[in-house]
């Protein structure tokens, strides 16, 4: 992978960022990569991945931003999905849509994470069509 193309990188905010982490690892399966805890227990920067993918999660400050946009749906490619709707299940997680299989051949489930976003399952795999600019 090119450690220069141009990339994209989801960010979420969370009243509680240390619990939204434990939850995206525990019961979907994200990879921390990066904590940063300050000394009230918030998380100004985290970085999760999932396979080459990476989230950027941070606490959401007690007064309004402009980078506080709500609620988010985010799509991760799987090659099992049953076997992540059982672990996402087991772990207590709200599914919103069960295993689905798609008229466009995907096999897919979505969850709510404790703050209400929605982390989507699937086997289908999107990819760019041409590099993107700089």
């Amino acid at each position: 992978m090119d450690e220069n193309a141009p990339s994209i990188y989801p960010t979420l905010r969370y009243a509680d960022a240390p619990a939204a982490i434990r939850f995206l690892t525990d019961a979907l399966g994200l990879t921390v990569d990066h904590v940063v805890e300050a000394a009230d227990g918030t998380v100004p920067h985290a970085t999760l991945s999932w396979g080459h993918g990476v989230v950027m999660i941070s606490s959401r400050p007690s007064e309004p931003s402009p980078f506080d946009t709500g609620r988010a749906c985010l799509y991760l490619a799987v090659a099992d999905p049953d076997a992540a709707h059982d672990r996402a299940v087991a772990a207590g997680a709200q599914v919103v849509m069960g295993l689905t299989d798609q008229e466009y051949g995907s096999r897919e489930f979505a969850v709510n994470d404790p703050e209400g976003n929605v982390w989507c399952f699937g086997t289908y795999q999107p990819a760019a069509s041409r590099p993107a600019a700089p």
